[in-house]
């Protein structure tokens, strides 16, 4: 048993810089996502915190939890870093709740030294100077950060920060990467969806915070005993489990791959979205010449040669045997930042797409969002809705196959899609994004047509909350949940029928928030879901109000449902064509084919239908205890 018995929260007003700290008990809260619903509420901040297990020997428990309501979804939103929950427990808090704003943009300074008490202090900057400097936006933010406190830790700090795109749109990242002897290296992590680097700045005036220390407090390093509880489980010590579970991450011989970015290419076959998701009007065989030709043989095995083969991984900042972050020198590849913004843009080049890439994390922006953003204004330009110039472009982009250069039409549409996040991030852009991509799309659409808001795919939720959803072609990412564009839904490839969908989706908006809690990394939930209830009980004593607690969490988040039905004609079209490939591939069950009928008769009818039966499945788990 650990004699841990409250979460310390350090509350900062960033108006005043006045601080405190209080406790809350455990048992009454559990982690930053219970503890930081609670917060929220009360206070609107933003909250930043632990799991009770930061620090422990269990690998992917020290990510560092986000939490608020989100700038851009308008909803209570949950996002997380990797690895940089190792650093924040040497402070000996377990969240940081940041209310009030600072009077100009300013850097927040957090150490503390052994025992001593917490040192805070709030620096005003010059802000925009500082991200035209070095590697530019956020890594110039970073360093400069460094810079300017470092010398004041006596071990390596950890930095996140912010860049222009939370100062010019709603949904602006959070970025930082390990520090390795007082140098920043380049394994990016990304608290990315939910916007909370807009929330972070623009409504607490903070563009970064670094914190260290060398506090010392009681974490659970007993392996013998650990080995006990995965051995009674799995016949296996807890290394070899979770190697065994994290194999997709690191390298999986089936594939000759690994990463999402390498596992997901090598497996994707014709279920490949790219141009924006005109794919998903293609014939299969068409898909999958696009997925053989273009990905396999050319973006896939340019990553397997410059990152697998020479083994350039690295971790999020803590011991973990995933080595998740796969690099080529100073680029970091993962699968959804290099859809969006690779074969969703029309580029299947690793050249285009690490410039591309590189481009949108130094301005800070939502990886996935931006890249649905970027790769919607593409095609609109390319269907002639929109002129060029109206979006600070000169030319059209290339978003058909015939006769398309892998490398030289690829790097057209990345230069293309860097021209238009420099217009976005402009005082005066012709992209205004600062109320949302779907609002702009609405004012697009009532200058130049519908179809210009039909061929925008993402989720809405409330009057203007909206976000792109994650790459996968399946009804699950579309759902109508309390949040979205995160996995707290079924994002499997099998058809479901959308009632049992819903419940599907609510039984993972349970199991999702229960390891974020813990602040555990989900690439180890294969064990993490199944076991850590029961160590929490070895650890705390009370399995049954762990799980409770949990589960109230979960439906307090779906009381604030207010998703709503899809504004855009494409997703529902992803809907019918996803239904429509299940049929062509031998799924002949009565609902399948009574849903291509309901499409066939009536397309906007049948996917009310099916949105609604996805949110009375949800409801159905969901209730309030």
């Amino acid at each position: 048993m650990l004699e841990q018995s409250h979460l310390k929260t350090l509350f900062i007003d960033s108006e005043t810089g006045f601080y405190k700290v209080k406790r809350y008990e455990i048992g009454k809260a559990w982690g930053p996502v219970d503890l930081g619903i609670h917060l929220a509420k009360k206070h609107d901040s933003l909250n930043i915190g632990t799991g009770l297990l930061a620090g422990s020997i269990f690998p992917g428990s020290n990510r560092l939890i986000f939490n608020g309501f989100s700038p851009c979804w308008h909803g209570f939103f949950i996002s997380s870093m990797g690895g940089a929950g190792l650093i924040f427990d040497n402070l000996g808090i377990d969240m940081l709740s940041i209310v009030g704003k600072a009077n100009t943009p300013s850097i927040l300074y957090l150490n503390r030294n052994h025992g001593e008490e917490i040192e805070v202090e709030i620096v005003p900057v010059r802000l925009r100077k500082i991200w035209e400097e070095g590697r530019k936006g956020v890594y110039s933010l970073m360093q400069y950060a460094l810079d300017l406190f470092g010398d004041k830790y006596e071990n390596d700090p950890r930095v996140i920060a912010t860049g222009p795109a939370s100062l010019y749109t709603d949904f602006g990242a959070i970025g930082s990467a390990p520090i390795r002897k007082g140098n920043i290296t380049h394994a990016d992590c990304w608290a990315g969806r939910g916007g909370f680097g807009t929330k972070m700045l623009q409504q607490h005036g903070i563009a970064a915070i670094i914190y260290g220390g060398t506090f010392v407090d009681e974490d659970f390093r007993d392996r013998n005993v650990a080995d006990t509880w995965f051995k009674e489980r799995y016949q296996m010590k807890l290394s070899a489990k979770d190697m065994e579970a994290t194999t997709k991450y690191r390298y999986d011989p089936a594939f000759n791959t690994g990463g999402t970015f390498g596992v997901n290419y090598a497996t994707m076959k014709d279920n490949i979205i790219a141009f924006n998701y005109r794919t998903i009007y293609w014939s299969d065989e068409e898909r999958a010449k696009l997925h053989e030709k273009f990905v396999l043989n050319h973006y896939l095995k340019q990553f397997n040669e410059e990152t697998i083969e020479k083994k350039q991984q690295k971790t999020c900042g803590e011991p973990c045997a995933a080595v998740c972050k796969k690099l080529n020198g100073e680029f970091k590849k993962d699968y959804e930042p290099y859809q969006t913004m690779g074969p969703l843009c029309g580029i299947f080049d690793q050249r285009a797409a690490e410039l591309l890439n590189m481009k949108a994390d130094s301005l800070g922006f939502d990886a996935i969002s931006v890249g649905g953003v970027l790769s919607w204004l593409l095609e609109c330009v390319y269907e002639g809705l929109v002129k060029p110039e109206e979006l600070g472009l000169k030319d059209k982009p290339v978003f058909t196959t015939e006769n398309f250069d892998l490398v030289e039409d690829s790097m057209h549409n990345a230069n293309l899609a860097m021209q238009l996040l420099d217009e976005i991030v402009k005082p005066d852009s012709k992209i205004n994004l600062n109320e949302g991509a779907r609002k702009y799309a609405r004012n697009m659409a009532r200058k130049n047509g519908q179809k210009i808001m039909d061929m925008f795919v993402f989720n809405a939720f409330a009057r203007h909350g909206w976000i792109v959803p994650n790459q996968y072609w399946t009804p699950g990412v579309l759902s109508p949940m309390s949040i979205m564009g995160k996995y707290y839904m079924n994002y499997g490839k099998d058809f479901i029928e959308p009632r049992e969908l819903g419940r599907e989706n609510a039984r993972r908006m349970v199991k999702e928030p229960m390891i974020d809690n813990l602040g555990i990394c989900r690439f180890h939930r294969a064990w993490a879901e199944d076991l850590m209830p029961d160590i929490m009980d070895k650890l705390f004593g009370d399995k049954e109000g762990f799980l409770k607690s949990i589960a109230l969490t979960a439906s307090r988040i779906h009381s604030r449902n207010a998703s709503i039905f899809w504004e855009s004609e494409r997703n529902a079209d992803f809907i019918q064509t996803f239904i429509e490939k299940k049929i062509r591939e031998g799924d002949k069950s009565k609902a399948l084919v009574d849903w291509q009928k309901k499409f066939n008769e009536n397309k906007q009818e049948a996917a009310l239908e099916f949105w609604y039966e996805i949110h009375k499945g949800a409801h159905e788990v969901l209730r309030e205890f």
